[in-house]
């Protein structure tokens, strides 16, 4: 029978900090919390290490990634595209705590952040990165492109509409106030923005990523 590792969880931002040995813990403690700063590490040292540093030289932050594709599939794809910006959400549990940004795509300099919220899903978050990506490079007359790995969020967008099956309830009102937000910008905005799917397969996480998995 396999066991679950153990994690130990670092909050730098949140209503409590430090290092912590429980999911359940740490969740208690970033709870509600805007802007909360957290990542599971795989053991003690690696997580009370981090505490002592910042919080983005560790989101993000993947093993050595090797693809595992052909060279011919690989020369196929090409490279990334670094006129860009890219989007991920990240959800602990389904609903579960949501947050979402987008960053530069070569040097993964964040651009914006939202969350975390206490109930939402990761279909949410990356519907709600890539809308608010939209607006951002509209509004700043960029003519780069936008990369995001959910092929989900891409058909929302395309239809202008979130499908999400989450009910709507007063714990996760402030996500759907975003969800309505966005909808109705998509209706109201024209854009000309490229939307590309991101290939993991070639090109390891997307640059967004928040590296807890």
């Amino acid at each position: 029978m396999s066991t679950k590792k153990k994690k130990y969880y670092t909050i730098w931002k949140g209503h409590k900090t430090g290092v912590f040995d429980s999911w359940n813990i740490c969740k208690k403690h970033i709870k509600n919390f805007e802007g909360a700063q957290y990542k599971s590490f795989p053991t003690r040292d690696a997580a009370e290490k981090a505490l002592v540093g910042n919080y983005f030289d560790y989101i993000g932050k993947s093993k050595s990634f090797k693809s595992e594709l052909s060279a011919l599939e690989l020369k196929k794809i090409g490279l990334p595209n670094y006129n860009s910006i890219a989007v991920d959400a990240a959800s602990s549990g389904n609903p579960g705590i949501m947050e979402y940004r987008g960053v530069d795509t070569k040097t993964k300099k964040q651009l914006f952040i939202q969350g975390p919220f206490e109930q939402g899903t990761n279909n949410i978050g990356e519907f709600l990165a890539l809308v608010h990506g939209l607006s951002f490079l509209k509004k700043h007359q960029s003519d780069r492109i936008i990369y995001t790995d959910s092929k989900t969020a891409m058909s929302w967008v395309r239809k202008k509409q979130c499908n999400s099956k989450l009910e709507r309830t007063a714990k996760n009102k402030p996500v759907f106030d975003l969800v309505d937000r966005a909808v109705s910008w998509l209706k109201n905005n024209d854009y000309s923005t490229t939307i590309v799917k991101w290939e993991t397969k070639a090109w390891g996480e997307i640059p967004a990523d928040f590296g807890r998995k």
